[in-house]
């Protein structure tokens, strides 16, 4: 993880973990020498990252989920599987549908306030490196950027493969991005050369549905 996101920062460098859940991902970039805020809407997880970096001058902890526009939105709360917890239905529906997906169940719902990443960007300044990774939510969640960033990454699944691709228009919306991808934890891109948006979506739907979900990068 940390060979992977050192391609894209260096110390000093401002990072957005956009779902940063257990805060795994917070702690390749402080690793790395990074300013992380770390958005994270759910209080349990929440008051796990505060434990876990609650005292590091590097980390800011922000207890607010990511829209398209600022105010509330509901929570499908996996209480199971708190990392599944999503604010997109249609994820929902789609694992429903879904071998392997099956026995997952979102039984609560919660609101939570929400904010865009323009607004984000206004607290804290322009992020090197934009990690987004919010269970079906991350277009909409881009649709709330307005300014093309130098590098970043969205999660994908196979199970609803329409919500990666509306992330890849969104960034060709806003600069000529070339892109890569990692399949799973494995940490490793796998194209030798960085591709366009045709190609990423090519390899996107080919994909079988057991790859089951990944990692597309962007960069200008």
């Amino acid at each position: 993880m940390d060979r992977l996101y050192s391609r894209f920062v260096r110390p000093g460098d401002l990072v957005f973990d956009i779902g940063a859940h257990v805060g795994d991902r917070i702690g390749a970039f402080s690793r790395l020498g990074c300013q992380v805020i770390a958005v994270e809407p759910q209080p349990p997880l929440v008051a796990l990252l505060r434990r876990f970096y609650g005292r590091s001058a590097g980390v800011r902890i922000e207890p607010v989920a990511i829209a398209a526009a600022p105010g509330t939105i509901e929570l499908l709360v996996n209480s199971a599987n708190p990392t599944l917890t999503t604010a997109s239905p249609a994820f929902v529906a789609a694992a429903g549908n879904a071998k392997g997906w099956r026995n997952e169940r979102w039984e609560h719902r919660l609101r939570v306030p929400a904010v865009t990443l323009d607004q984000l960007i206004e607290r804290y300044g322009q992020p090197s490196f934009l990690k987004l990774g919010v269970e079906g939510f991350e277009a909409e969640a881009i649709a709330g950027l307005s300014r093309r960033l130098q590098a970043l990454s969205f999660e994908f699944t196979t199970i609803e493969r329409g919500n990666a691709s509306r992330c890849l228009a969104r960034c060709c919306e806003l600069g000529p991005y070339r892109f890569n991808a990692a399949l799973g934890e494995t940490h490793r891109l796998a194209f030798a050369e960085w591709v366009d948006a045709e190609a990423m979506a090519r390899w996107l739907e080919a994909l079988p549905d057991s790859a089951n979900s990944g990692d597309i990068y962007a960069r200008l």
